[in-house]
Order: C-alpha cells, then structure tokens, then sequence
C-alpha cells in the first residue's frame, strides 16, 4: 500500500492526482498548515526530517520531493505510458520540465508569496516602509522574472500542446502546480490563451477531479462553474 502524507493547498495534490492517473490504491494522512504562518505541522517532522509534504511510504521506503516521488512511482508502474520512450526528443523534454518545474518555476513565485508576508509580519509603526520596500523588490526583480516565464510556457505549449510534446505525461502532472499557483495569484490574461487552455484541460481530467476529491479542499481549484 502507497501512503501519501498530503498536507492541505500543497504540492502534494499531484501525488494524489498521479495516483489516480495510475489507477494505484493509496491512503492519505491528512495535515493541516498553521493558519498563521502556512507552514506545515511538526507531525510532519515525523515522517521526514524537514517536515514537507509531499512525503510518500511505499514498501517500508519514505520518498520525499515531489520530483522523486513521481519518479519512483513511475518506475514501480512501467505500463502507465506517462513517460516518453527514452531517447526521443519527447524525453529529453520530459526531464527538463520535470527538473525545471521546481529547480525554476516556482522560484520566483515563491519569493512573491515571501515579499507579500513581510508587511503581514512587520510591527505596526515600520509596516508602511516594509510595504515600499516589499513592492519595489517586487516590482524591480520579481515580477519580471515571473512575466519571462510565463511567456516561456505559452511558447512551449504552442509546440504541441503539452509540455513534452503532443501526448500528456507526468511533466504535465509536475508543471501543474506552478501553473495554477501564477493563474491564481496573478493571473493569465487574454494573450497567453494556451495557459489558460493547460489549466482548462487538466482540470477536467477524470483523474485529476478524482484527487480533489479524495485530498479535500484545494486553494488552487478552478472555481465551481
């Protein structure tokens, strides 16, 4: 049995979107983030050191980081056909965006998420300065870093509609998070259409509906139409 200890809006959602995509049996340990400061539970410290989710058991293993865990749970279901031949130019993109979606992506997106909590987190007479500077990194480093990559995935999907080409692999499951987290905080407007049109179409995968079941509220959820 696989055990997914799956800790509320967090990458881990892909876990248990891969799962179903695998057709696998699986139990989620559910955590819950400290309302106040967003970081996972100490229970989590049991588990794995560091105390992130994901973190997966299977077969007396513990596997942690999101990349690893797919890549070990695609080696113990060799027929799921969510990996590309290896050699093909399929392939070779498949393990860039598989390293890229966390090595790159999600960089700058999270420094955003950091630079929005420091005025949160600021004494009440400095949070006006904490505010202008928060802002001005912002708008000097962040969001332009941001912008440059989301232009790089409304090109990349214009190549065959997927990350790793015409057919939907686990690169797509692994682009997935920092895809919605930039639609949600910030938004695709009307000229990066294939962005838009990823989030449409993964978000209506059987599969990917059956995770959201199963793990519950997800902040990253398209909205109830």
């Amino acid at each position: 049995m696989i055990v997914v200890h799956h800790l509320n809006d967090s990458r881990s959602q892909r876990v248990l979107w891969l799962l179903e995509e695998l057709g696998a049996a699986y139990e989620i340990r559910r955590y819950e983030r400290d309302p106040k400061t967003l970081l996972a539970p100490a229970a989590l410290r049991a588990v794995h050191p560091l105390g992130k989710s994901p973190v997966i058991e299977h077969d007396g293993v513990v596997v942690a980081e999101t990349g690893a865990i797919i890549e070990h749970l695609l080696e113990a279901f060799p027929d799921s056909g969510l990996r590309p031949p290896a050699g093909t130019p399929e392939a070779r993109r498949f393990t860039y965006w598989m390293h890229y979606a966390e090595g790159s992506a999600m960089t700058p997106l999270l420094l955003r998420l950091v630079f929005s909590q420091v005025p949160k987190r600021t004494p009440v007479l400095i949070r006006p300065v904490a505010k202008a500077i928060s802002r001005k990194v912002d708008a000097a480093l962040i969001a332009p870093q941001i912008a440059d990559h989301i232009a790089w995935w409304e090109a990349e999907l214009g190549r065959g509609g997927w990350f790793a080409g015409e057919a939907f692999t686990a690169a797509d499951i692994m682009m997935s998070f920092p895809l919605e987290a930039a639609g949600s905080r910030i938004g695709f407007g009307p000229d990066r259409p294939r962005c838009r049109d990823f989030l449409r179409r993964i978000h209506a995968r059987p599969a990917w509906r059956r995770a959201l079941e199963r793990g519950g509220d997800y902040a990253y959820a398209p909205a109830p139409e």
